[in-house]
Formats: C-alpha cells, structure tokens, sequence
C-alpha cells in the first residue's frame, strides 16, 4: 500500500517543499498560499472601502476653511471663495441626481497669485479632504492638436489614472492646471504664424471646462494609438487653474489710476494698497492680459492669493499640520536623532527668503541647505541631537550656492 503523498491543493507543491501545510476536511492549504490569499483579502477589502466612501459628504464652507486652516496659512479671503466654490459644486453633483429643473453651473476656479504663495497646496488639501482624485497638470507643454506638445485632453489621461482608472470617480474629480497665464494670447495684433501654444490651446480648453464627452487616451495620446479610448464626462469634473500672472499688475494698476479720476470714484474706492495690487482684480485684467473672454467665463470664480510676508512666512515653517520643520524633525528622528531650531535660525530663515523673494517654496530651499551636511554625516553616528541656531544657519547658508540661489531670484 503506497503512502499518500501530502501537496497544497492550491499550488499543488509537496509538504516537503513547504514550510507549513495545513491539512482542512478535504484539502490541504501552503502558508505560501495563505499568505497570497490574506493579501488579496486587505486589497478587495481596501476597494470594498474606498467603494463605501466613494460616497460624497459635503461638508459645510465654514468646515472645509477650517480644514484648510491646518494646511494652508493665511490667505483668508481665498479660502472662503476656495470653500464656497467647493461647497457648491459638488451640491451641483447631488442636485443631478435630483433630476431638478434648474441646472446649476459649473463654479470653475481660477487662482492669481505670485510664485510659492501656495496655489497647487490649496487644490492638493482640498482634494485631500473630499477624498477626490486630482490631477496636476502644466499648461507650459499643451499645444494645438496636430502640434508637437500635449493635447488637452492630456489632462483627462492624468486624471484617470489617479483615480486608479475608476472612470465614475474621475468624473468627479478636480483637475489643477498650473501656469495658466502661459497661454495668454501672445498679441492682439493678427499674424500669419498659428498661437499653437496660446489662443489655440485656450480655445482646446473651452469644451472641457463647460462640459463634454471627451474620448480619453487611458495610457497617454501618441505613443500608443492602438489603445482603446474611454469616455470621460467633464460635466463634473471641477477645474482650478492657477498662475502667477507676472505683469497684470500693470493692467490693474492702469486701471485703478484711471478709476480714480472724479469726485464719486475717489469717495468710493478709497486708499489703495500699492504693496498688494492684485487684491484689485477683476476679469477685465486677465482679459487685458490675453485670456480670451469665453475662458474668463467659464472660470466664473476669480480670486488671488495675497504675497507673503515676514510673519506669515514665519508661520509657514511651524504652524501647518505638515509644517517643514516638523517633517525635518521627523526625518532626523527616524534616525533616533532630536532636532531643535532656535528661534534666532527661524527668524534668519525667514529674513532671507523675503531677501530672496523666493516665498514658501524658498523656504525648502533654505532649510535644506542648512541641513544637507547633517543629513548626511549623522545617521550612522553617534551623535543624538542636533541644534540649530543663527550661526549654524549662516555658517551653512555662506556658499556658493546660495549666491547662485541669489542671482536666480
């Protein structure tokens, strides 16, 4: 009588070539294959979840500024049209199912604001709370159809694939698009040369934004044509474009000096802040400074970011929940290291990214600076804490690369 020979009735592998077999009413089951079922169990019920929470909760303006609050200093008035904006969009969405009457329009956004003033960190927190996919995208490489460069529909691709390919909650997703006053209309002068990368890609844009069926290239658009195509639906889909606008100061400035010319019009605008121009825009002033005006209405909502300065700055590098120096301390920390900065290198810090005008962004670029040499030499050491104060930071910040970060600016 032959003995049976024990195997996994999954893979089929000997008891021999396993570490553990266990034997069930009928079967026998690897560890090898418990361990690949357990993982595919957390995945299906890591769908299971994000499924369930697919379900929108609209939180409230005063909620969603709060939220943002602990993400983004300053900036108040942005924040409340940023929350208003939100807020009734994504109404908008459960109003659709209502199958109401009245269609409400889309509440596109678009945001003016100096370099490193936290526009992409407004629509990433946002985006983080309603649990939505977003998609950052640049408008620097978009081109006309048929040109070198992106399409627009680029943007769409990006948008599916950080929603995991799940075409129901792209459709409700956010789309960033940077550097929106890259497309400008380059002259009102007619020419015979195309605006491929300006009015032509304003022109692209306009469908999407409104609204459309829009068929997307799920891998990217040229280099694989024989993909299948997906149908996205940009009627929900909310766009928040963002630039820096360097130069529509002047359209507002020329604007607000021919305002103020006449009895009503000093009595009513009062004092302006030369400091802070931007705070006057209207749509007019995007307009003088080459949007096309069927783009302007369909990014209904304007609002600006203020520029940042010494005490907002100051703030930036401790208060947030994700502030920088809370995520250098915890760096060093997973190296059992105690990092401390002294208040006199926060405030040196500060100094001189206004020096710099290098905004929030520059404040990375200090910080690592300062810290690189310690990054580098500490972990492995002996060495248990660091301390960093105002001669530790110029020591670090004497360099060469600082002056190149200097002339840059």
């Amino acid at each position: 009588m032959t003995k049976e020979i024990l195997k996994c009735s999954f893979c089929g592998k000997q008891k021999a070539d396993t570490n553990l077999l266990i034997a069930g009413l009928d079967a026998h089951i690897c560890d090898q294959c418990i361990d690949q079922a357990h993982g595919i169990v957390v995945e299906e019920s890591k769908h299971q979840n994000i499924e369930n929470s697919s379900e929108l909760i609209l939180k409230k303006p005063k909620e969603i500024k709060e939220f943002l609050d602990s993400f983004v200093i300053g900036q108040e008035q942005t924040k409340k049209v940023m929350a208003v904006a939100v807020y009734n969009h994504y109404k908008r969405l459960l109003q659709s199912e209502e199958n109401d009457d009245i269609e409400i329009q889309k509440s596109n956004i678009i945001m003016v604001g100096e370099t490193g003033t936290g526009k992409t960190l407004m629509a990433k927190t946002i985006a983080k709370m309603l649990n939505v996919p977003l998609a950052i995208v640049d408008a620097t490489v978009m081109t006309e159809a048929g040109y070198v460069g992106e399409d627009v529909e680029s943007m769409l691709t990006r948008l599916l694939q950080a929603a995991d390919y799940d075409k129901d909650k792209a459709e409700r997703g956010i789309v960033f698009i940077d550097e929106i006053d890259k497309i400008a209309r380059k002259s009102d002068n007619p020419s015979i040369t195309r605006d491929v990368s300006g009015e032509g890609v304003q022109q692209a844009l306009l469908k999407l934004l409104e609204g459309t069926v829009v068929n997307v290239p799920p891998k990217g658009g040229r280099k694989h044509p024989d993909q299948k195509f997906v149908e996205i639906n940009t009627d929900n889909i909310l766009f928040i474009a963002g630039g820096a606008f360097d130069g529509v100061k002047r359209h507002i400035s020329k604007r607000l000096n021919m305002a103020a010319i006449g009895y009503k019009s000093t009595q009513e605008g009062g004092d302006i802040d030369s400091e802070n121009l931007l705070q006057y825009i209207i749509p007019k002033d995007l307009k003088d400074f080459g949007l096309i005006p069927e783009i302007i209405g369909r990014l209904p909502v304007l609002t600006h970011m203020n520029p940042l300065d010494k005490g907002t700055l100051r703030a930036i590098l401790t208060e947030p929940k994700n502030a920088l120096i809370k995520q250098y301390k915890k760096l060093f920390e997973m190296d059992n290291i105690s990092l401390e900065f002294k208040e006199e290198a926060l405030d040196f810090i500060v100094q001189k990214a206004v020096e710099y005008k290098l905004g929030a962004r520059g404040l990375r670029s200090l910080c690592e600076e300062i810290l690189t040499d310690a990054m580098f030499s500490l972990p492995g050491s002996k060495q248990e804490s660091l301390i960093v104060d105002k001669s530790y930071a110029k020591k670090h910040l004497n360099r060469s690369s600082l002056k190149k970060l200097k002339a840059v600016s």
